[in-house]
C-alpha cells in the first residue's frame, strides 16, 4: 500500500468561523481585566464612553483586516503581516518592528492574566494569605505562583495542537457568557445598580490628555477581535470564514464595551487602586448582585473566562513569531512546527518571557504599558500597509474587497493611532500606573526586533541587508493556485 509522506509541516485547516469567534473572545477577558484600574482614573462613566470609542475602533479595523487577511491566505502571523506585505517595498524594517510590536502585545496576556487570576483566587479565597518573598528585584507571593502556574497550564493546553485548546476555550467561554449576563443586565432587576455611582473624573487640558492615554492603552484590550485573521490559514474556507469570524467578534466586543463597564460601574462605583488592580472589586460585586454563596461559582467562571484569554494569547502569539520567522524577519529557529502542527518552540518563548515579567514587573498595567507601544505601531502599519497593497497591488487578487470609503476610514485610524502613541509615548505616568522605564521596554522590545533582523539576513541567511525589497505585484503561482483553491470552497 502506498503511502503518502509529507515533506514539511503545515498548520492544519481544522476551523470554521465560529471557531475563530470562540478564540476571539479573549477581547472580554482583557476588558476584565483593565476595567477597574480604569474606572479609578476615568470614573465610571468615563470608562464606559473610552470604552465604547476604543471598541468602535477595533470594529472597523475588523472589517479593513478582512480584506488584507483574504490576499494571504497562506501567511500565518496575524496583521503585522499584512504591514510588512504593504511596506517592504518602501522600508523593509517596518516588517519585523511591526511584528516583534504585535508579538509582545499578545505575549505579554500570559502574565497580566496570569497575575489577574491570582489576585482574584487570593482576594476570593485567601484573603489572608498577604504573605511575599522580596530580595530587592523580585516579588514573590500567592498570586506569582498561582500566575505562573497558569502560564505553565496553557502552554501544556495549546502544545498538543489548536483542537484541545478550542475545546477548553468552548468550555470557559460558556462560562464568560454567563458572567457577562450577570454584569451587563442582572444589576437593573436586583436594583444593585445605582445611577449615583456613575461619575466623570476627565476636566480641562490634564483630563484630555488622560483620556487621549487611556484609550492608548485600551487599544491594548479592545481591538484584539483581529486576533481572527491570525489563523486565516487554519480556517477550512479562509475567505468565509475570515470574515465572519472577524467581523461577528468586533461586532460583539463593541456591545461589551458598552453595556460591561457600564453594569459593573454602576454596582461598584469607581474601585481604590488597590481592589482595581487585584480584581477584588469584582468579587464585592458580584457578592452584591448575586449573593456571597453564587459568587463564589461567578467567580470561578470569571477566573475561566480570563484563562481563556491566555490561551488565545498563547495560540496568538506563538503564530505571530512563526509567520515572521517563516517570512525571514527573525531568527530561522522560530520557523518550526512540532508534531503536532503548533509552533511549539514560539510557545517556549512565550513562556519564558511571561514568567519574567510575573517575577521582575511590579504591576500589571505597567507590563501592558510596555508592551502597548508596538502593539498599536503593530496597527499603524498594518492599516497603512492596506492603503499602500491597493496603491502597489492594485491586480492582485482579493477575494474581500471593501468598498472605497474604507481607504479614507483606514487613513484616519491610521492618523488615529499615531496619535494615541504620541500621547501614551510622552505621558506614561497620566494613568497612575505606567513610568517612563516601562516606556523604554517597550522600545527596547522594538530595538531588539531589528537586530534579531540583522541576524537573521546577515549571519543565518549570509545575505545583504536591503532596506527596500523587490515586491511583486501578482501572487505566484502556487499563491494563485491557493487563491483559486479558497474561492471555489462552497458555503456550507
Amino acid at each position: 500500500m502506498a503511502e503518502a509522506v509529507i515533506e514539511e509541516r503545515h498548520l492544519l485547516k481544522s476551523l470554521r468561523w465560529w471557531d475563530g469567534f470562540v478564540i476571539a473572545l479573549c477581547n472580554p477577558g482583557f476588558l476584565i481585566a483593565a476595567l477597574g484600574a480604569s474606572m479609578d482614573v476615568l470614573g465610571t462613566w468615563g470608562a464606559v464612553v473610552l470604552w465604547g470609542i476604543s471598541a468602535c475602533v477595533g470594529m472597523l479595523q475588523t472589517w479593513i483586516y478582512a480584506e488584507s487577511a483574504s490576499m494571504f491566505p497562506d501567511k500565518p502571523g496575524g496583521i503585522s503581516l499584512y504591514g510588512h506585505e504593504g511596506w517592504r517595498g518602501r522600508f523593509s524594517l517596518a516588517g519585523p518592528i511591526g511584528a516583534f510590536g504585535y508579538w509582545i502585545g499578545w505575549s505579554v496576556v500570559l502574565a497580566i492574566f496570569g497575575e489577574t487570576i491570582g489576585g482574584l483566587i487570593q482576594a476570593q479565597w485567601f484573603p489572608t494569605a498577604t504573605w511575599s518573598v522580596w530580595d530587592g528585584r523580585v516579588h514573590l507571593g500567592l498570586l506569582h505562583f498561582i500566575a505562573i502556574g497558569c502560564i505553565v497550564a496553557v502552554w501544556l493546553l495549546n502544545v498538543f495542537g489548536i483542537r484541545p485548546a478550542v475545546w477548553v476555550s468552548y468550555v470557559t467561554g460558556a462560562g464568560l457568557m454567563v458572567t457577562l449576563f450577570i454584569f451587563m443586565f442582572v444589576p437593573y432587576f436586583t436594583g444593585d445598580w445605582h445611577s449615583s455611582n456613575m461619575t466623570w473624573a476627565l476636566h480641562g487640558w490634564t483630563g484630555w490628555k488622560t483620556a487621549f492615554v487611556w484609550l492608548f492603552l485600551m487599544g491594548w484590550s479592545i481591538y484584539a477581535a483581529e486576533i481572527c485573521a491570525t489563523f486565516a490559514p487554519e480556517y477550512k474556507d479562509t475567505r468565509r470564514d475570515t470574515t465572519i469570524a472577524l467581523r461577528s467578534a468586533g461586532v460583539f466586543t463593541l456591545m461589551v464595551a458598552l453595556l460591561f463597564p457600564l453594569g459593573v460601574g454602576g454596582v461598584t462605583g469607581a474601585p481604590p487602586s488597590a481592589a482595581a488592580i487585584s480584581g477584588a472589586f469584582y468579587v464585592t460585586a458580584l457578592t452584591k448582585i448575586v449573593g456571597s454563596g453564587l459568587a463564589s461559582v461567578v467567580i470561578v467562571l470569571l477566573i475561566g473566562s480570563l484563562f481563556l484569554s491566555m490561551i488565545s494569547s498563547t495560540a496568538d502569539g506563538s503564530r505571530a513569531l512563526y509567520g515572521i520567522a517563516r517570512d525571514d524577519m527573525t531568527i530561522r529557529q522560530l520557523y518550526h512546527l512540532n508534531r503536532f502542527h503548533v509552533p511549539a518552540r514560539a510557545m517556549t518563548v512565550d513562556l519564558i518571557v511571561n514568567v519574567v515579567l510575573v517575577l521582575f514587573f511590579p504591576s500589571i498595567i505597567a507590563i501592558l504599558y510596555m508592551s502597548n507601544i508596538g502593539y498599536i505601531l503593530a496597527h499603524v502599519l498594518a492599516l497603512s500597509g492596506f492603503l499602500l497593497l491597493r496603491k502597489d497591488r492594485p491586480n492582485w487578487p482579493r477575494p474581500i474587497k471593501v468598498g472605497p470609503v474604507w481607504l479614507g476610514i483606514a487613513a484616519v485610524l491610521v492618523v488615529y493611532n499615531i496619535i494615541l502613541i504620541g500621547f501614551g509615548v510622552t505621558n506614561p505616568t497620566l494613568t497612575g500606573y505606567g513610568t517612563f522605564f516601562d516606556m523604554w521596554v517597550g522600545v527596547g522590545v522594538l530595538v531588539a526586533s531589528v537586530l534579531l533582523f540583522f541576524y537573521r539576513r546577515i549571519v543565518q541567511d549570509k545575505a545583504k541587508v536591503t532596506f527596500r525589497e523587490e515586491v511583486p505585484t501578482e501572487p505566484t503561482p502556487e499563491q494563485m493556485a491557493l487563491l483559486r483553491e479558497e474561492a471555489a470552497v462552497p458555503a456550507d
